[in-house]
Parts: structure tokens; sequence; C-alpha cells
């Protein structure tokens, strides 16, 4: 082809040349750039060709394929009534899950495709097929309010008694009233009595309980761990499962076990929000301080307000219990108190019973000071006259007043016999300490101490 200067001077010289001459010489161009696009097109089919041939080759070239649980899932997403027939047709089993356990069916039963769930039905669809968190078909559709679907599970057979992960049956987690009523119609139709639901409540832990007792049995390890470095442990505290964990802590399984995620007994217990299991594990001795591999505490996975303010509670209390321990840690021995010690029984006795023992203590002791002191008055007097003579005579005889002899303490105490008191006691023993005041004639008072009776241990019948 003709370069852009050849072009301009052709044009110079046709501009000389009749009109005629002009109009053979533009055909003949034409017919030459006709022709060179011809080439070049040929040029492009033969290079793409021998491309396909290099290709064709290297080996046969592969399709794209899906797994059928992934077509199903997928056809049965985009409700597509007809692809989903023809699966089926092809013995595609319907009842094929992915990673969740979710299959066709728990799909249609939440977007309420009902005419892909009475073909999936037909096909022999497992009406009661359960993801990984234990949901049924029925906990879906009773969750959405999807009536049309319930009563179309129902009539295949679905278990209205079914109990998904959280303890959850179909009927616990419908809030549309109308799908509710027609749940419990049908629950009452077939005889279910609140005996029958706290029964199947019941079943999975009471199962859980007689796994443990057959491992007990047959001598395994209660510290076993999943592949997932979970303990039975930390099943029992996701799930609520008291009865199950009192067990294996009465046969002395870990609280502090970690699993993969760093996670403790007590994690599980706090994150499923069970809170009567997080007492009883805090109260074995699981820390509420430890963290997890993301660094997180019990606390910080709890979702509910109320829980958390539990465990801070809990906290607060045995952050005190182990600051007094410390306190009152000593290396020496304390006494080992005997079988008919006071210590044990109050310890033993409830509140109420010690509050009824101190209060008739203390209604004899003070009948018994009432004694004394009108024993004490009367002999008071006595001597005062007498003192009051000898004053008198001594006056007479001296100016300033004193006594010639030295009263003795035990002229003016009377030591009171065992029998006569039944006084306060400390650590056990008869202990009174009180202190007596006498008045002398020349105006002094003397005071006594009477020492306690460790002699003989305090022992009374009662029992709390």
């Amino acid at each position: 082809m003709a370069s852009h200067v050849d072009l301009l001077t052709e044009l110079q010289l046709l501009e000389k040349v009749p009109t005629l001459e002009r109009l053979r010489a533009a055909q003949k161009r034409r017919a030459q750039q006709l022709k060179k696009w011809a080439q070049y097109e040929q040029d492009l089919l033969h290079r793409k060709r021998k491309h396909e041939r290099k290709r064709s080759t290297g080996g046969r070239r592969k399709k794209v394929s899906f797994e059928a649980s992934v077509a199903l899932l997928e056809a049965s997403l985009r409700n597509d009534a007809e692809e989903v027939r023809y699966f089926l047709k092809n013995k595609v089993s319907p009842d094929l899950c992915n990673e969740d356990g979710l299959t066709a069916l728990h799909q249609c039963c939440i977007d309420n495709f009902e005419e892909i769930v009475k073909l999936l039905l037909s096909h022999g669809a497992n009406v009661n097929a359960k993801d990984n968190e234990l949901w049924t078909p029925l906990h879906a559709a009773a969750t959405c309010g999807h009536i049309n679907l319930v009563k179309i599970l129902v009539q295949y057979g679905a278990d209205l008694l079914a109990v998904n992960s959280d303890g959850n049956m179909p009927y616990d987690l419908c809030e549309d009233e109308p799908t509710l009523d027609v749940i419990e119609t049908c629950m009452a139709y077939q005889g279910i009595t609140q005996e029958k639901i706290n029964e199947m409540r019941a079943a999975p832990e009471q199962k859980m309980i007689s796994d443990i007792h057959c491992m007990i049995a047959a001598g395994q390890d209660l510290d076993w761990i999943d592949g997932q470095g979970a303990t039975l442990l930390h099943i029992a505290g996701a799930n609520g499962y008291l009865r199950a964990a009192e067990l294996l802590l009465d046969h002395g399984v870990r609280v502090d076990v970690k699993d993969w995620d760093g996670w403790e007994p007590l994690h599980a217990a706090a994150f499923w929000g069970q809170m009567p299991m997080a007492e009883l594990l805090v109260s074995h001795g699981a820390s509420l301080s430890a963290r997890t591999s993301m660094d997180e505490m019990p606390i910080d996975l709890c979702e509910e307000e109320e829980f958390k303010v539990l465990l801070l509670e809990l906290k607060h209390k045995h952050d005190v219990i182990m600051k007094s321990q410390l306190r009152h840690k000593s290396s020496l021995s304390r006494r080992t108190s005997s079988a008919g010690s006071r210590g044990k029984v109050v310890r033993r006795a409830s509140l109420s019973d010690r509050t009824n023992l101190y209060r008739k203590e203390y209604e004899g002791e003070a009948i018994l000071w009432q004694q004394r002191s009108a024993a004490e008055d009367q002999r008071t007097s006595t001597y005062n006259g007498d003192i009051r003579e000898t004053r008198t005579d001594q006056e007479n005889k001296d100016p300033n007043p004193r006594l010639e002899k030295p009263v003795l303490l035990s002229e003016f105490s009377t030591k009171i016999s065992r029998g006569e008191l039944d006084g306060p006691v400390e650590n056990g023993l008869r202990a009174p300490v009180s202190t007596y005041q006498y008045a002398l004639a020349n105006g002094d008072i003397w005071k006594m101490h009477e020492m306690p009776d460790y002699s003989m241990a305090y022992g009374k019948p009662w029992r709390g």
C-alpha cells in the first residue's frame, strides 16, 4: 500500500487530468485496498487456526463442574424447581448437605419455597435432618413463622420434640401466634404432655451421664479431648449439663484444660450464657481471669448484662476470699478441737439456733448477776456497819484515818461455786473474767478479777 507522501503526490497529478481519468484512478485504488484487507483477514484466520491446533495437541479441554450437594443447594436457593427435579431424577440424594450440615430442605424451609419442599419430601428427603447445631427443618419453619410449611412437615412426620444444641424445641422458637397454635394443637393431638417434654429435654444430658459412667467403669480418662481440644467438661459447660458436670468434677477432672482456641470450660459456659454452670465451675476452682488465645477472659465473652454482673460478683467474692486467706495465713498449727467442743457445735448450728443459744445464755447470766448483786449488797451493808463503828473509834484516837490492819481481798470476795455459775465461755472453756468493785468505808474502791477456770472443757448436748 502506498505511503502518505505518495498519495499526496498522486492527488496533485490527478488535479490536472480530466474527471473520467480521476474516477478510474479512484476505482483502481479502492480495488487495491480491498485486496490488501482480504489478505490481512486470511492471515489472521490462519494464525488463529494454528493456535487452536497447538492447544488441541496439548490435551482435551476440561469443563468446570461442581459437587452434587453444591449444585442442589444452589438450585434450591434460586427456587429453580426444574433444576432440582432434574437432579433428583438423576439419582442425586436430597439429603446432601454443606459443611454446616444444612440440607436443601433446611434452605427451602427458611426461604418458604413450598413447591421445592414438597418435591424434596416426595423424593424421600429426611424430614428430621439435623445440621451441625441440631436444627431440623421444623425448627427453621417455626422460627420463620411459615405456617404452611409447618403443616406439610408435620404431615410427613416431623418430630415436634426435637431438641437443638441450645435445648430448644420448635415451639420454643416460634414467635408467630398462628403458627404456634398449629404446633401446640399438633402436640396435643399426639398426646404430648409436659412430662414428656421434660424427659426429651433431659435426654441429651442423660445420655452423656450414661456415657460417663461407662467410661468410669472401663477406667478411661475423663479428661479425654476431641478433635478441637475440647473435653467432656467443655461440652457439659457449653450445654449447661449440671449433673454431668458435677459427676465429672466429683471424679477429679481438671477445670483448667484449654481447647485449641485457649478456651477453658468456664469460657464455654460464659459464651453460651450458662449462669449456674459458671457458678459451679468457679466453686471448683475455675479461674475468672483465665485468658484465651485472643486474650479474652470469661466476662469478655458474655453477651447478657445480667450474666456479666454475676461474673463480676463471683470475681469480687473470689478476690476477697483469696485476700482473707493470705492475711490469715500462718505457720502455726491450730489445736484440734474435741468432738464435743463448742466450736464444732456452733459451726453446725444454723443462724437461728445460734441466736436462740446466745439468748438463753445471756438470760441465765442476767439472772445470776441479779442474784449475786443482791447477795453482795446484803454483805456490803453488814460490813459497812462494822466499818463505821471502827472508824468512829479511830477518829477519836487518831485524826489521820487509816486501817491499822490491812484488809485481805479474800474477806471481800466469795468464790462462786461451779454449780452456781453457768456463765459465758471462750474457746470452749469457762472463763468468767468480769471485774468486781467493792466500796470501803474510807472512800477507797477495791477492784478484783476472778481468774478464769481453764480446768474443764465446755460441752453441751445440742447439735445444729
